[in-house]
């Protein structure tokens, strides 16, 4: 019986090759086009890039600068609330010193790295060890940037003190925190310090004008008054609320600045507070509730801006003590998860028996 031979097909080597290349290309992805300005946050792409830029603190920027200019700067410890300008300060410093190449000459760690004891005795000390270049037209010590340093813990604290010690003649070191005591004495003591307070209202809506008219943003003066009053001297918390608002609304007012926030608007807390002081319990507990449902409104910022407006309202010394420390104990009660509805409850018995008091005074 005769086989039937057939004839298999043989792939070329040119032909695999080929297409292999053809499906590596397909892989290969193309370069990444440069991102145009609207794609940077404003907080980055506004960040003061010298020490004249710099907001506020001209005391401190000044003091800094001339340390720098002189060539004498000590260890720094820059401690304040969050956007506040420590960073901006101390990376201005950096540019100022080595120019373009500042990213060669600084170590920058922050909270989002390990900060154990581990990174002090290997990518601390690996860095200040090294022998510096400079860059510049002096010659220039290191720099180590420790962001947020009250994140460290105690042992890597107590293994820094010594690396500051060892290595201050090519070195200098700059701690940035928001909470000063919770850096241990001895690292406090080899630093020079200065706080960064809230920025006031002038210079946040001073460097804001820059940004609107930068950015060519249609902003009214009650939009403004929003953000200048929503970021409480936060100047990085203020860019992100009018990037935010105008991603969501290209003219900016003070309502689309409250909607886009969350925050009760004043009306609302007026409003809520004239519940609170007039009506009975039943009613008020109803109307808060439903309000709080239909703008989604958090009992918490409710109770921060209540408090705000008792300090406006006219009564007695005693009356309003006790009644802004049962705000107080609803606020720290409301941090750890307790029921809305029973706080709510707290809050307009808190009233309730503020009226009562003033209804007895008036007598």
């Amino acid at each position: 019986m005769s086989e039937v031979i057939t004839v298999i097909d043989i792939d070329d080597d040119n032909d695999n090759n080929e297409a292999e290349k053809r499906v590596k290309c397909s892989n290969v992805a193309s370069p990444a086009a440069v991102p145009d300005g609207k794609a940077i946050p404003w907080v980055e792409k506004f960040r003061p890039k010298s020490l004249a830029d710099v907001a506020a603190h001209r005391d401190i920027v000044d003091t800094i600068d001339k340390l720098t200019s002189e060539n004498r700067l000590p260890h720094l410890l820059l401690y304040g609330p969050p956007g506040t300008g420590k960073t901006s300060t101390i990376l201005a410093v950096a540019r100022k010193l080595y120019g373009a190449n500042y990213h060669k000459m600084i170590l920058e760690l922050n909270a989002s790295d390990d900060r154990g004891i581990d990174v002090v005795r290997q990518q601390i000390q690996n860095f200040v060890s090294t022998q510096s270049f400079s860059f510049g037209v002096k010659p220039s010590v290191k720099l180590v940037l420790l962001d947020e340093a009250d994140a460290m813990t105690k042992d890597a604290q107590f293994a820094l003190r010594r690396v500051v010690e060892k290595y201050t003649k090519g070195t200098r070191f700059t701690l940035i925190c928001n909470h000063v005591n919770k850096i241990i004495p001895a690292l406090q003591s080899r630093c020079t310090r200065f706080r960064f307070a809230p920025l006031d209202n002038f210079h946040v809506t001073e460097r804001l004008r820059y940004v609107i008219e930068a950015e060519r943003l249609d902003v009214s003066e009650s939009g403004l008054a929003a953000l200048v009053r929503l970021c409480g001297g936060d100047m990085r918390k203020a860019l992100n609320i009018m990037q935010s608002t105008h991603m969501a609304s290209q003219h900016i007012t003070d309502e689309a600045v409250y909607i886009c926030t969350g925050n009760p608007m004043p009306k609302d807390i007026e409003q809520i507070s004239f519940w609170l002081l007039n009506e009975p319990f039943s009613d008020s507990f109803k109307r808060i509730s439903e309000i709080k449902t239909r703008k989604g409104l958090a009992l918490v910022d409710i109770v921060r801006e209540v408090t705000m407006f008792v300090f406006k309202i006219k009564m007695p010394s005693d009356v309003r003590v006790q009644l802004i420390n049962d705000l107080a104990d609803i606020e720290y009660r409301m941090s750890f998860g307790c029921n809305d509805k029973l706080q709510l409850g707290l809050l307009i018995s808190s009233f309730t028996k503020a009226r009562c008091a003033l209804v007895s005074a008036a007598e």
